[in-house]
């Protein structure tokens, strides 16, 4: 399950993307209210949780025009505005769910749980294959034509990355926020060591490649054609 926080004060975020990512979801997170708009719109997520006030455009402009595109994410507003008239703003902007601030995590969970109940109207992808590469995202597990292939946890979750955007370019600042979870200078080389390795063990022995180096750009990785 994919959650995209969208909360600009850095230390609230962490605590907010920790907790999440130990109950086994996958987090992204942005502070700045254009940005969080283009990614809840331009990828698939399961939830969002999303702060009113931000910078660049606020979190009730942000549910008008998601709603407005027929973008049903659930939408879980966090919020220090916490009178009865800011919650009712924010649920007649069409947030699914309004919690004030300071809250309970548990609560919190509790609440991130049933919108996702709630929002689901299929089952999860709990594998995902590209050509003959397959992951299984319950038992942790990947194959290539049938043969198992052994990933360190950042090994397998830069791979589960790149096969959730399979066929697209990701550029090596996406892996860094993605993948390592904080911001970093660009030019660093801990991504060609990564994908090196990851490319020895997916690709190599095998007869074509699905890793590929995108010059000036980026990877992506995508099946033969």
């Amino acid at each position: 399950m994919r959650i995209l926080v969208i909360e600009d004060d850095p230390q609230t975020a962490l605590y907010l993307r920790k907790g999440l990512e130990e109950g086994g979801y996958i987090v992204d997170w942005t502070a700045d209210g254009r940005d969080g708009l283009f990614m809840a719109a331009s990828e698939r997520y399961d939830l969002i949780v999303a702060d009113r006030m931000l910078p660049g455009t606020d979190g009730l402009s942000i549910i008008k025009m998601l709603r407005s595109q027929g973008i049903r994410t659930p939408i879980l507003v966090l919020s220090a505005l916490g009178q009865v008239d800011d919650r009712v703003r924010g649920l007649e902007a069409g947030a699914d769910d309004y919690l004030v601030k300071p809250y309970a995590f548990s609560e919190l969970i509790a609440r991130v749980e049933a919108l996702l109940r709630r929002g689901s109207t299929t089952a999860p992808d709990t594998v995902l294959r590209v050509g003959d590469l397959e992951m299984n995202l319950l038992a942790r597990t990947v194959t290539r034509g049938g043969r198992a292939i052994e990933l360190k946890p950042r090994e397998f979750r830069l791979l589960e990355y790149l096969m959730r955007h399979a066929d697209q370019v990701v550029t090596r600042t996406m892996l860094l926020e993605a993948v390592w979870d904080y911001h970093f200078d660009p030019q660093t080389n801990v991504i060609d060591v990564h994908i090196s390795r990851l490319r020895q063990k997916i690709d190599k022995g095998f007869g074509n490649a699905l890793l590929h180096t995108v010059r000036g750009a980026g990877y992506s990785l995508r099946a033969a054609s």
